[in-house]
């Protein structure tokens, strides 16, 4: 993680994160150096280890960063009182919402998980893991209630998000169909996924 710092070097450190968040998301973890993130940044290129004293380090930041901004969004958008259909959809909007306005972390957060050393990919493993325990919650509770017929709830958690994540691909905002009418198909497809009847 980054050291603590004042507002200047918090301000820095900030840039340094979103430099390198371009950086990795267009060239790749391995093809940048730190040299290239100072210089892209404007800081000399040895003080960029008085913030982040390796590259990895920064790549670690970067990626637990992401998971507790999401951890935080999720906890105030969870709606725990919903029945199980109704939470399932609010998961589908809140997965799609937050992360198309993020793709670069989410592309980085997938493919560089190789790039972490064993100590810092169990921190993210573990960040994700709380995550997944959002959707899994709902789908064990729709299958408890009847809502739905599931296969196997752990599966089908991973596809569900498998799903939504690719979204973030391959969506444009000048497409043939609107981000509502994408999240309308979407929300349907993980009816079918969890064996819960549609509406006629």
């Amino acid at each position: 993680m980054a050291r603590r710092t004042g507002s200047s070097g918090a301000e820095t450190a900030e840039k340094l994160r979103e430099v390198a968040l371009e950086l990795f998301a267009r060239s790749g973890y391995a093809a940048v150096s730190m040299r290239e993130i100072a210089a892209r940044t404007g800081v000399q290129a040895g003080a960029i280890y008085n913030h982040f004293p390796t590259k990895q380090h920064l790549l670690q930041d970067l990626l637990v960063v992401h998971m507790e901004t999401l951890l935080k969004a999720w906890a105030e958008a969870d709606r725990p009182d919903l029945p199980a259909p109704a939470a399932l959809e609010n998961f589908v909007r809140f997965h799609i919402r937050y992360h198309l306005d993020r793709s670069r972390e989410v592309f980085i957060s997938y493919m560089e998980l190789r790039s972490l050393e064993d100590e810092n990919f169990s921190v993210i493993e573990r960040l994700r893991r709380s995550y997944e325990k959002a959707p899994r919650a709902i789908l064990d509770r729709g299958a408890a209630d009847g809502s739905f017929d599931i296969l196997d709830p752990q599966v089908t958690t991973m596809a569900i998000i498998a799903m939504l994540n690719g979204m973030t691909t391959w969506y444009r905002e000048s497409g043939r169909l609107s981000l509502d009418e994408i999240e309308a198909v979407y929300i349907r497809l993980v009816k079918r996924l969890v064996g819960q009847k549609e509406e006629d």
